[in-house]
């Protein structure tokens, strides 16, 4: 996977586990998901994964 794939895929993981977990929190409304447990875990674990890939590129670029 190339460099870039890395910290582009990280920051799209971020904003969508952002927004699933403010969803799944109730802070956002509007949704099937406002309110739901489910995205309410499900949320921060893709923000982790996306801070991973974000952090793994990251250093992959400065390595170079």
């Amino acid at each position: 996977m190339k460099t870039w794939a890395f910290v582009v895929l990280g920051v799209i993981l971020v904003l969508f586990g952002g927004l699933w977990a403010a969803q799944g929190f109730g802070y956002v409304s509007g949704s099937p998901m406002t309110g739901s447990k489910l995205w309410a875990t499900i949320g921060p674990i893709v923000v982790l994964l996306g801070l991973w890939s974000l952090v793994t590129g990251i250093q992959k670029i400065r390595a170079r």
